[in-house]
């Protein structure tokens, strides 16, 4: 079985449990995805699968992409090619189709995303500096003022400085399976995915 699945963030909403409790829930659109390829140990090194996820229009697609997929016998131009690695390729097959149905009500998930841009960031914003004084004729109110140590006269790396913030691939734990909607491929995910809407994002099962 495929130890996750890709899907695209739809926004977020809110369910209610038994107790009346409010749940925050991120909507994502799961699959379905399509065996692409299938690797093995004896050929390969490794045990993979390779699945595709969200058609688009064959202006996209590129000569070597479209001999790749007609290998696998899949019929449609998919956007986004991506590996799971796999114990064992059993029950798989080139083509096969797989859905959000591999995931179960209350399963442990974690969803990997990538955040989004902010653009060019202060250390304020980017790293929730205190900022200095904004009274009594101070000039430099969200500066980071000194630059480094004067002993080796360079600024170490690692230095938090101002600088490109977001679109860093973020994993977040501890999340869960709320709901599966196996008819519109939906899965409604516990808590709060990074990314924008319509981003992709990453689902995998966490291993018990």
């Amino acid at each position: 079985m495929l130890p996750g699945i890709l899907g695209k963030k739809v926004g977020m909403t809110h369910l209610f449990d038994g107790e009346g409790k409010m749940i925050p829930v991120t909507v994502v659109e799961a699959g379905p995805v399509f065996v692409t390829q299938i690797k093995n140990a004896e050929k390969d090194g490794y045990s993979a699968v390779q699945v595709g996820f969200e058609e688009i229009g064959d202006k996209h697609l590129t000569f070597p992409k479209y001999g790749h997929l007609k290998k696998a016998g899949v019929n449609k131009n998919l956007k986004t090619l991506k590996e799971f690695r796999v114990d064992s390729t059993d029950g798989l097959e080139l083509g096969q189709q797989i859905g959000v149905d591999i995931f179960a009500e209350g399963e442990k998930i974690t969803v990997t995303g990538k955040s989004k841009g902010r653009g060019f960031a202060g250390g304020v914003k980017r790293y929730h500096f205190k900022g200095q004084h904004m009274t009594h004729g101070y000039m430099t109110h969200r500066r980071p003022l000194s630059n480094g140590a004067t002993g080796p006269q360079r600024v170490f790396k690692g230095s938090r400085r101002p600088g490109h913030m977001g679109t860093e691939t973020v994993t977040q734990k501890g999340l869960k399976v709320v709901k599966v909607d196996a008819e519109r491929n939906l899965l409604l995910v516990s808590g709060t995915v990074a990314g924008p809407n319509g981003a992709l994002v990453v689902i995998n099962k966490v291993k018990k």
